[in-house]
């Protein structure tokens, strides 16, 4: 099935693209460049972006290949600088690991697939994920939660933007046994990373016409932690009065996302509530396989899936959904300014669903 989804997909795209308009020059800058300040990476001299491309473990290999057919079946002007790697294949080292930082850097833009993390304690509590994370300061994550026609959900037509703090929170791989049979996990809550990310979502909303905004806690439990994040949110808030601020409990919210999804807009939280809504959200409008992702910091850019998952059961079973990388990708195009590239991928990929002649 994923075959035929990617066969139907690549044989339109070389359609829509046998009529594009070569207009790479003079292209206005994109939103999601223009969130953390960034300037767009430029062309090189024959009008070529160059990419980072980590394909990760699990079924991110057959996902790329999809993302590479469709390139090239539009003649996509993308050049893709791959690199392996891997905790559960045994090919992550260190070295290897600089190799996929000094080419982020370079490029300033890299898709990604998910980097299986092991539940097994070697010695080493952060993950090459989490690594790759903190040193390109990959602090926000975005996921854009949008029905997509043709998939048959309880929800109809939702649109709504979770955004997570990613560098700190529950991920801050600070563990240690204080006593035998007892293990501390530290949680680290920052008013500089909580006002920061308030921030990012308080421009997000403004520069892409968003009416609201809700920070996502639980400060009546972890009152200093929380309480902290919840409170730098409402000081950046004051800031943006044009921008309706609420907030809510994490419990609630997972509910009243449940019950009634469309109350929602833009919503921000840490690291670990932020990881349990996107999975929920996903679910929403027909899971893991169709929601994109990326991930900001001040100079670079990662595009992912919105709801990361290896999903290693299905390797080399043509069952995986490449929908939500190939939107990943389309919004790569975008953040580069190839406009009629993304809208080509990205319309390419919503026909072929709503035909509803291939599932997936």
């Amino acid at each position: 099935m994923a075959a035929a989804f990617r066969g139907t997909l690549v044989t339109l795209v070389k359609g829509l693209g046998g009529a594009r308009m070569h207009q790479l020059a003079s292209r206005p800058l994109s939103v999601s460049a223009s969130l953390c300040g960034q300037e767009t990476p430029p062309p090189r001299a024959d009008g070529t972006f160059k990419v980072t491309m980590v394909p990760g473990d699990g079924v991110g290999p057959e996902l790329m290949t999809a993302v590479k057919d469709v390139f090239k079946a539009g003649d996509i002007p993308v050049e893709f600088e791959e690199f392996h790697l891997s905790e559960v294949q045994n090919m992550a080292n260190e070295e290897k690991l600089e190799q996929v930082l000094t080419s982020m850097k370079n490029n300033r833009v890299a898709i990604k697939g998910k980097i299986h993390t092991p539940m097994e304690y070697k010695g080493e509590l952060a993950s090459y994920e989490m690594k790759l994370r903190r040193k390109l300061d990959l602090f926000a994550n975005v996921v854009h939660v949008n029905s997509l026609q043709g998939y048959n959900t309880r929800h109809n037509n939702l649109d709504l933007v979770i955004i997570r703090e990613q560098t700190e929170g529950e991920y801050s791989s600070l563990e240690h046994e204080s006593a035998s049979g007892v293990i501390e996990c530290l949680k680290i809550i920052t008013r500089e990373k909580s006002r920061r990310i308030a921030k990012f979502a308080f421009d997000y909303a403004t520069k892409l016409g968003r009416n609201k905004v809700t920070a996502v806690h639980k400060a009546n439990i972890m009152k200093l932690g929380d309480g902290l994040f919840l409170q730098s949110c409402a000081e950046v808030a004051e800031l943006y009065p044009k921008i309706k601020y609420e907030n809510i409990i994490i419990d609630n919210c997972c509910m009243q996302l449940v019950q009634n999804p469309y109350q929602f807009d833009v919503l921000v939280m840490p690291n670990l509530y932020g990881n349990i809504i996107d999975n929920l959200a996903a679910g929403l409008v027909g899971g893991a396989g169709v929601v994109p992702g990326e991930s900001y910091s001040a100079e670079y850019v990662v595009f992912e899936t919105g709801a990361r998952h290896p999903f290693a059961q299905a390797v080399g079973r043509n069952i995986a959904n490449p929908t939500a990388m190939l939107l990943s990708a389309a919004n790569m195009l975008r953040h580069l300014n190839l406009v009629f590239h993304s809208q080509m991928v990205s319309e390419a990929v919503k026909r072929v669903i709503k035909q509803g002649k291939v599932n997936n």
